[in-house]
């Protein structure tokens, strides 16, 4: 027969068990929330600017003069560059690094920027016609009247304010993929989308 005080017994050990789980938990848990608290108030009191993301002054930040047009620069890092106003048409960007840097005006036409990772890049009124952005991440860059016509963007992974914003101008199939603009940034699958009239 079972001795009822062993059960009892039993019982109080895994009860107490338990407990002594659940504080070590519960103070694990506020080692952190105290570590991250002076932070998270610091953040609160004096918040990062958006723009402090953006190189502000072209001139404080390294410049690339060579001719680039057609050139082989997969694979390369371009960090907090000037790169406005370069001619890069048709040059291979592949798997290339772009971090906080400015490349305003410049043309990527017919480029090959197949996995691409341009962080926090201003592309301002850049030609992106017929360029290849497959697996692209492309995450708080900037496009402000760039042009997309024919440019692949599949699988390329954008915020979505920037997205619904391509897609208002998103027209052209890209030459080397067969892939329509639009198709490539899934614009139809955005609330309210309307294609962008054809350009008389």
């Amino acid at each position: 027969m079972t001795n009822p005080w062993n059960n009892s017994l039993r019982f109080s050990i895994l009860m107490l068990i338990e407990m002594v789980s659940i504080f070590s938990s519960l103070h694990k848990s506020c080692k952190r929330l105290f570590i991250f608290l002076p932070l998270i108030i610091g953040l609160l009191i004096n918040p990062i600017s958006a723009n402090a993301l953006y190189p502000s002054d072209p001139s404080s930040v390294d410049v690339l003069k060579d001719d680039l047009h057609g050139a082989d620069l997969h694979n390369t890092e371009y960090v907090k560059y000037d790169l406005s106003n370069q001619d890069l048409g048709e040059a291979n960007l592949q798997g290339a690094y772009m971090s906080v840097t400015t490349a305003k005006n410049s043309s990527f036409k017919g480029a090959n920027m197949k996995d691409l990772i341009a962080y926090a890049t201003r592309f301002d009124n850049a030609d992106f016609t017929d360029a290849n952005l497959t697996n692209g991440e492309l995450m708080k860059s900037v496009f402000d009247g760039a042009i997309i016509d024919g440019a692949d963007f599949t699988d390329a992974n954008l915020d979505l304010k920037t997205r619904k914003s391509l897609c208002e101008r998103a027209t052209g199939t890209n030459s080397q993929t067969g892939v329509n603009t639009a198709d490539s940034l899934e614009c139809s699958g955005l609330k309210g989308y309307t294609p962008p009239k054809p350009k008389a």
